[in-house]
Order: C-alpha cells, then structure tokens, then sequence
C-alpha cells in the first residue's frame, strides 16, 4: 500500500506539469487528486539545495492561494498543513522538507500545482510557477498518511 501511495504521489507531481503548457486548470481539475485518508498525513520530498528559497516561496504562495480561495476546505487545508525543513541534508545535498498535515481534510485535493493554478488563472503565471517549483524539486521520498494510534500526550 505505501509503494502504491508513493507511485500516485510521484504520478501526480509528474502528470501535473503536462497541464501547465498553456492549458491550466481545467486540466488540473480532470487530473487524479492528490487526497489522503485518514487524521494524519506525511509526505517528504527533496528539493535542490540551491533552490530551497525558490521552493519555499512556492509554498508561500500555496498558503497565500489557500487563505484567499472562497472554498472553506482550502482555508482548512492552511489551517493543517505545516512543511518541516530537514535538519541533515541527504548525500546528494538535497534538502528534505516533509509536509506535515494534520488534520487531513477528507477529499481535499493536496496537489501543489493545481491550488497555485486554482488561485492563478493566468498561464503565463502558470507556467513561471510551474518552472520555479520544476526547478527546485528534486524527488519524492515518500508519503504515508492513517490515524494516530498512540499519542502520548493523552492518557
């Protein structure tokens, strides 16, 4: 199940950008959704150490598009979703920095590029959004999201 979630999620980060060539959301609305199941989700990426800025200005753009939408499930999704930046960079010198998405918001598509397209109708702000995330990502590393099964704050 973990090997298929990570073939959807670097599907989805791959498929995304063939949209982002002048033909914009009503093709990233007709691509699969990136959706979890379950309370908790996390999702660790790597990004190019030169372009750790570049990506996480992309990420603030992502909280930007989801505070100003009208649909309350975007504000929801701000409200949960925090992206941690490794402490260790990997061997290659990428950076991991891992999503963090608690609680996951049932059915809410998480796919970066289709919230930036959602807020940006533009394709020429489309596609400079698409090559500035394009550039920075390196790989997907995995994710695994399900429901929390002890939390130690609580007895």
């Amino acid at each position: 199940m973990r090997r298929l979630s990570g073939l959807l999620l670097a599907g989805a980060l791959f498929v995304l950008p063939a949209f982002s060539q002048g033909h914009g959301v009503a093709h990233a609305q007709a691509a699969q959704a990136l959706t979890f199941e379950g309370d908790i989700a996390l999702w660790s990426i790597a990004i190019k150490p030169d372009k750790t800025a570049d990506f996480e200005q992309v990420m603030s753009r992502v909280r930007e598009a989801l505070m100003k939408s009208d649909k309350p499930e975007r504000k929801q999704q701000a409200a949960g979703w925090k992206v941690v930046k490794g402490a260790t960079p990997l061997k290659d010198g990428s950076v991991v920095y891992t999503h963090v998405i608690h609680p996951v918001v049932k059915g809410a598509d998480y796919t970066i590029l289709a919230i930036l397209y959602e807020a940006n109708p533009d394709p020429m702000e489309q596609r400079n959004l698409f090559e500035q995330y394009r550039a920075a990502f390196s790989a997907n590393l995995g994710a695994s999201a399900g429901t929390i099964a002890v939390d130690l704050a609580k007895q």
